[in-house]
């Protein structure tokens, strides 16, 4: 669990997209941010949640949004997942997990017993000033564009 809450500042960070392009939380100052974490490309639950969100893409900036993935998965991990699902939105590749780190959701997690360090599937909806508006814990991935939109 996040050691972030609503109302807080959102970490500022820096993190090589798909393109190996510098992208930034400050770069979307002005802008509302869907900064979404996710475990793994190419893995069902992050690929139906990665679709229903690019689906969605134009209702997400319609409504003044910027959308952003991030995940410890390389950058060419993040191209082939972009290129084989026509994504519209920057990955962020966090090999390091520093991103995911100052987030809190790189964290502990048990599964059949066993238990890893992981990606929490956590989402943080940033306003116009880098203040954190909502943190979405429990994201269902078919159906996350309305849980954000409904908020």
């Amino acid at each position: 669990m996040t050691h972030l809450k609503e109302g807080m500042k959102a970490p500022d960070f820096s993190g090589t997209n798909q393109s190996g392009a510098l992208i930034s939380l400050s770069d979307f100052k002005g802008k509302k941010v869907v900064l979404y974490f996710y475990p793994k490309d190419n893995t069902s639950g992050c690929t139906a949640e990665a679709c229903n969100l690019n689906d969605n893409y134009h209702s997400f900036l319609d409504n003044g949004y910027e959308v952003i993935g991030v995940s410890p998965d390389s950058e060419a991990s993040h191209q082939k997942f972009i290129d084989k699902y026509q994504l519209q939105f920057n990955l962020i590749a966090d090999t390091e997990k520093k991103i995911l780190e100052a987030y809190g959701v790189w964290a502990e997690k048990k599964m059949y017993g066993r238990t890893y360090m992981g990606v929490l599937r956590t989402t943080f909806i940033i306003d116009e000033q880098g203040i954190i508006e909502s943190i979405i814990s429990k994201v269902n991935t078919k159906n996350h564009t309305a849980q954000i939109l409904d908020l």
